[in-house]
């Protein structure tokens, strides 16, 4: 989760603002690293002693050609460039994910404004798509987020919260079965569509132009969903966050 800190920024007085931001640990880079920085200083300081009061003479010569060699070829690593261009990767891959994350709320609109209908059915059709909208970007961040996995460890937990039926909790159940590897998150916004359908046909819907808009933004809800999956899957290349690392204790 995001540490944010503009509301003290914005309402500081005086020098040293950013000075105070330094001293931050919750959400802080020394949070992050101090355990690793201890085993590099102990690492570091281990050798060090080793080389001034334990080694002899050859043992010192040996030393350091190992320390030039691996000084030379670590000159030959572009470390600024490699740096940034980990960072900026870092960055524009944060971002979009926080930009990719479906809001039902646009939905929401749309189907309140095109699904008409003030009786008992038209009330449902209009909370069963919101239901089924809510459904699929649930169980996508049951795949992605440890805490809501925690809160809904299974479907009888969506049946519970009142975002599944029984019944069609058997059917992603019976899918869950069948093909147990893919995952069934577009399911909710099939049955969201099929909704859609039958509301044109009983004329809830005034004309088809309302029924693409309404088919097009579940398309789009569910496509932010998959990406959502697809950033949990793929990873930055290891090899980028080895060098990252490589360079880090370089730097240090």
């Amino acid at each position: 989760m995001t540490v944010t800190y503009n509301a003290e920024v914005a309402t500081v007085r005086g020098l040293g603002c950013f000075l105070k931001l330094l001293a931050r640990w919750r959400g802080s880079i020394y949070k992050l690293v101090w355990m690793d920085l201890i085993l590099f200083l102990t690492i570091y300081y281990s050798l060090n002693v080793t080389y001034r009061y334990i080694l002899d003479e050859s043992g010192k010569h040996v030393f350091e050609s190992m320390v030039i060699y691996c000084k030379d070829y670590v000159n030959l690593i572009p470390l600024s460039f490699v740096l940034g261009f980990y960072v900026s990767v870092i960055m524009t891959r944060w971002w979009n994910q926080y930009t990719s994350i479906p809001h039902p709320d646009p939905l929401a609109v749309f189907v309140s404004a095109t699904v008409h209908g003030q009786d008992e059915r038209g009330r449902v059709m209009r909370r069963t798509i919101m239901r089924y909208v809510c459904c699929c970007v649930t169980m996508i961040f049951t795949m992605i987020s440890p805490r809501v996995k925690k809160r809904f460890p299974t479907l009888d937990h969506f049946v519970e919260a009142g975002l599944l039926q029984q019944s069609e909790r058997d059917i992603i159940g019976d899918l869950d079965k069948k093909f147990p590897k893919y995952p069934k998150h577009w399911l909710p916004i099939v049955w969201a569509s099929s909704i859609v359908t039958r509301a044109r046909k009983e004329g809830r819907i005034r004309d088809d132009f309302a029924v693409k808009t309404l088919v097009d933004e579940l398309n789009k809800f569910r496509g932010q969903c998959g990406i959502l999956l697809q950033y949990d899957h793929i990873n930055i290349p290891l090899v980028y966050t080895q060098l990252f690392i490589v360079i880090l204790l370089r730097i240090l």
